[in-house]
């Protein structure tokens, strides 16, 4: 808790699911936090319980496929407190179905938050880091960087990404102190699967994710990453059900 205490944490992405528990969690070890996400009502709803317990919250409406909204969204964390520690690219989508069934526009929206929002989150936070001499970007990824599933071939494509993106920039980075985490969520109990459209592939979801865990295991998993010593770098952390076959 001490180790986190004061640091300034951006979260994309807040308000529902592991964006929210790992506010949550993190405000509670005494972080400054930023949080982000298009939905402002319930971004206002979190940041008002979060303030009755005497947190720091700044709110920042929030959309990943806009680059100059990710920008915004950095600059008012350092505008704020006059740095950014840490920024947990967490917002993401899984529209799930075969790519037989063609749903294109969903295919880009995919890859627009999953993909390009990581790298704008990146973009925005990485000079600011390296400029202040420190630095730890955090990418919620999913098992499905590590398996490819039918139903599921962009959804995993957009997460493979994400996880070679993290890495290659880890290792980009090893001359400075800038560290670099990739958390990869088994079935996790949240919202995500409420925007599959394709009939069969909600179905097939329903079973997949028959055991699922509480959003909070992967926010007690960042905040661990996050409260290593500076010199100690937790890579990569996959969390899932004790139960769970994938």
């Amino acid at each position: 808790m001490e180790a986190i205490k004061d640091q300034v944490i951006a979260i994309t992405g807040a308000s529902s699911g592991i964006g929210m528990a790992t506010a949550q969690v993190l405000a509670g070890m005494g972080a400054r936090l930023v949080i982000g996400a298009r939905r402002m009502d319930r971004l206002d709803e979190l940041a008002g319980s979060l303030r009755q317990h005497g947190a720091q919250v700044l709110t920042v409406a929030l959309d990943v496929r806009q680059r100059a909204s990710v920008q915004n969204f950095v600059d008012l964390a350092v505008s704020t407190y006059g740095r950014i520690d840490v920024l947990i690219n967490n917002a993401g989508v899984m529209p799930l179905s075969k790519l037989s069934v063609g749903k294109v526009d969903e295919w880009e929206d995919t890859i627009d938050i999953n993909v390009k929002g990581v790298l704008y989150g990146i973009a925005a936070a990485l000079p600011r880091m390296k400029a202040q001499g420190m630095g730890h970007l955090i990418s919620v990824a999913s098992i499905g960087a590590h398996h490819a599933f039918p139903g599921a071939a962009v959804y995993c494509g957009s997460k493979f990404a994400v996880w070679a993106i993290c890495e290659a920039l880890r290792q980009e980075e090893l001359d400075g102190d800038i560290r670099v985490t990739t958390i990869s969520p088994g079935t996790i109990r949240s919202e995500l699967a409420d925007s599959i459209t394709d009939a069969d592939a909600a179905a097939a979801m329903r079973d997949f994710r028959a055991v699922t865990i509480e959003p909070e295991a992967i926010a007690q998993a960042i905040a661990y990453a996050i409260a290593q010593p500076r010199e100690v770098s937790v890579s990569e952390v996959v969390v899932r059900p004790t139960r769970s076959p994938a």
